[in-house]
């Protein structure tokens, strides 16, 4: 069965945790990244200003094969702070798609 990652970025507040314990996780040097959060805006839109943080996983991420062969959660899920992140079986999370309308759904690229 194939698991992936629901990544609600309405929440996200860019506190970046998922990026600091991925790194730490992987043992990732300064210029290597496994998740990253990318700033958008900010952007005029209607008369306010808006923005958002959107988590990005990269190809380097296996949403933490070791610690899920043990029974745990992918590290960036686990310490993400405004829990805008969910991890599971992929059949599973594609029917919570519909349910909010700033979240996409990140499978990792097969070994």
């Amino acid at each position: 069965m194939q698991h992936a990652m629901i990544i609600d970025y309405k929440y996200c507040t860019g506190c970046e945790s998922c990026v600091v314990s991925c790194a730490k996780e992987k043992g990732l040097g300064a210029e290597e990244w496994g998740m990253k959060v990318e700033q958008i805006g900010p952007n005029k839109i209607g008369g306010k200003w808006e923005w958002d943080y959107v988590p990005v996983p990269s190809r380097a991420c296996d949403l933490c094969a070791e610690r899920q062969e043990k029974g745990k959660l992918p590290s960036c899920v686990f310490h993400c702070q405004a829990k805008c992140m969910e991890y599971g079986p992929v059949d599973e999370l594609v029917k919570k798609l519909d349910e909010k309308p700033q979240q996409y759904l990140w499978v990792p690229p097969c070994a």
